[in-house]
């Protein structure tokens, strides 16, 4: 599985997407492959902050590489026409997975405290 940002109309998505087939793999190029946001990629250590449902991340309350304390509103989730404040489990270093815009599923990873 590979994880994608992808723009349509100006708006952001996060997609997913698995290979399947006969087996047989086309090479890669720059053509059929689009290489995921930089801010993709987790940390090796740290405490995971997850969706708890599907949303739209409206806001990031804190920059990337903020110093963030234990209950501290950390972004904007909307769902369903509702703004729900996202925290933070824990006191540390907060490094955002998505931005502002994207379209997050449930369990997605939204930012790791570290």
């Amino acid at each position: 599985m590979r994880n994608f940002i992808i723009t349509v109309d100006g708006r952001q998505y996060e997609v997913s997407v698995e290979e399947v087939g006969t087996g047989e793999t086309s090479p890669v190029t720059a053509q059929n492959v689009a290489a995921p946001a930089p801010s993709q990629s987790a940390p090796a250590k740290g405490v995971k902050v997850l969706s708890p449902f599907p949303g739209l991340i409206k806001n990031l309350l804190v920059a990337n590489g903020t110093a963030v304390k234990k209950d501290q509103p950390i972004l904007v989730l909307e769902a369903m026409k509702m703004d729900n404040d996202i925290a933070a489990p824990c006191a540390g270093v907060v490094t955002f997975q998505v931005t502002k815009g994207s379209n997050v599923e449930s369990d997605a990873v939204l930012a790791v405290i570290g």
